[in-house]
């Protein structure tokens, strides 16, 4: 990431997906795998990472966390947080829907974030912002029980078992998300690979701070209708693969941090 600039402010400069943590080293090194280009940005696209992309970034703070109150134009009702936003369809449907919300999406491949940033400004979607590093980074620096819900759409499998340690949706990861997710916020993810899906399902429904909300099979066999499809789930249902959704509520805290 760029230098801070203050408690969440608007970076000046677009993100180079490091995964390095800024400021110290991590107690064990972090790697970001997959692709982070494709193609090369068409003219218009670069035009867009150069001059909306830096308005709309999110730059860590050197010491301390993120200030939400300073994100947005108007202070939103509550905060989403989409990871792994691929090429926006989801994130620019629900801030669209949901002009109210602040929403912030992390990805790190540049072709997806062009996209995104191209249905920014016509749709005049001021409630979104952007994080194109590490979302562990990102997670690491946002205040406990600031997020009202969050969106792990279809991230890679790795199915084989050696790359299971890979996989976004771990323990490790739940710890993180239960830490700044609001009491009774909402965790949604999905999937086109049953095995990843046991694997979703086997830890949120072991993990103390989330609650499965499924209570019959059609809730996780269907999408909600205030869950807008991606292009993913488009390609997956094409191909002959079902789309699974699981839904998990934060459970309620006993002490401090309740609140959004």
């Amino acid at each position: 990431m760029a230098g801070s600039r203050g408690n969440g402010s608007i970076s000046s400069t677009s993100c180079g997906g490091l995964s390095e943590l800024s400021g110290g080293e991590p107690p064990h090194p972090r790697r970001l795998y997959g692709r982070k280009r494709g193609r090369p940005l068409r003219r218009g696209q670069q035009i867009l990472v150069e001059t909306l992309l830096p308005r709309l970034a999110i730059d860590l703070p050197r010491s301390g966390g993120i200030d939400l109150s300073r994100l947005f134009p108007d202070a939103p009702l509550s905060v989403w947080l989409e990871i792994g936003f691929g090429a926006g369809e989801h994130l620019t449907a629900q801030a669209e829907a949901h002009r109210d919300i602040g929403f912030i999406g992390c990805e790190v491949f540049e072709n997806g974030i062009a996209k995104l940033l191209g249905q920014v400004e016509p749709r005049r979607l001021a409630n979104i912002r952007l994080f194109t590093d590490d979302a562990r980074l990102l997670i690491a620096a946002l205040p406990p029980a600031s997020i009202g819900r969050v969106f792990v759409l279809f991230p890679d499998p790795w199915p084989k078992a050696r790359h299971h340690k890979r996989r976004i949706v771990s323990t490790e990861t739940l710890d993180q998300l239960s830490r700044i997710m609001a009491d009774d916020a909402e965790l949604r993810l999905a999937t086109d690979d049953q095995g990843y899906f046991a694997w979703m399902l086997e830890r949120v429904a072991n993990h103390p701070a989330f609650e499965w909300l499924a209570r019959r099979p059609a809730d996780w066999r269907g999408r909600p209708s205030d869950w807008p499809p991606t292009r993913y789930e488009q390609n997956a249902r094409a191909a002959g693969r079902s789309a699974l959704f699981l839904r998990a509520r934060r459970i309620q805290r006993r002490g401090p941090h309740r609140e959004a």
